[in-house]
């Protein structure tokens, strides 16, 4: 082989390993950017799990928070119907209060005019009271009035 097919042959081994270095490098580069990718997708993931966690925790407190106002509203219900129950209550035991004064009324001679129904006129019917509706005092500051009658309730 004379020279130049000396410098050929350097020249095509040349090209060869110059071609395999790179090749080997990109290969290498490819490599280390796939296993960085994985390493990076693995921390999304985690992040994502974490995410998700966190969400699943607050979507739990909402619930939470929803039935507490629901029950809330239901223990609402539930006082405001005892209360309607209590006013009921209130209201048969002050009407019978008011017919046990008005029989009393009846049947006692001091007293001038019977007893009226309604409830705010109860207190000007009431024995010979003064204008705020207090039983009449006698001169020796006993009331003449029965003492039983209890005084009368302020209008609302």
């Amino acid at each position: 082989m004379n020279t130049t097919g000396w410098v050929v042959l350097i020249i095509v081994i040349v090209i060869v390993v110059v071609a395999i270095i790179v090749a080997i490098a990109l290969t290498v580069g490819r490599r280390r950017k796939q296993e960085h990718d994985r390493h990076r997708a693995d921390e999304l993931r985690a992040a994502a799990r974490d995410d998700d966690l966190a969400a699943r925790e607050r979507e739990a407190k909402a619930s939470r928070a929803d039935a507490d106002a629901k029950q809330a509203e239901v223990e609402a219900e539930r006082r405001r119907r005892d209360a309607e129950a209590h006013a009921a209550e209130a209201g048969d035991a002050r009407a019978a209060v008011d017919e046990k004064l008005g029989r009393a009324d009846e049947i006692d001679p001091d007293v001038r005019a019977p007893r009226s129904t309604d409830v705010n006129d109860a207190a000007s019917s009431r024995r010979e009271g003064d204008a705020d509706g207090t039983a009449a005092r006698g001169s020796d500051g006993t009331s003449t009035g029965d003492s039983e009658i209890p005084p009368p309730r302020p209008s609302r």
